[in-house]
């Protein structure tokens, strides 16, 4: 056969070993029951922001798509209101 395709795999063995299990992330937002999510509660707000200052994505996070289209809306409000800095330094 040309192409150096033979159909042969490499025994699972030679691969190294994953990392322990992770448990799946659940939305504190869903968990908690908060209807909500208010731009003035700065220090629930804070929790999703890392020192960079950029929103944490939902794969990190655990947040649920609808908590975290609504949480980033009140994220933006507050940087509009000088609640949250854009940037830390």
């Amino acid at each position: 056969m040309k192409g150096g395709r033979s159909g042969a795999r490499k025994p699972k063995t030679d691969r190294p070993k994953r990392g322990m299990f992770r448990r799946k992330r659940v939305c504190r937002f869903c968990v908690d029951k908060i209807p909500y999510i208010d731009y003035k509660a700065v220090r629930m707000l804070i929790a999703s922001i890392p020192e960079r200052g950029k929103i944490q994505p939902r794969r990190l996070s655990g947040t649920c798509a609808r908590h975290q289209r609504k949480l980033q809306t009140a994220i933006k409000r507050a940087r509009q209101l000088a609640l949250i800095p854009f940037v830390t330094d």
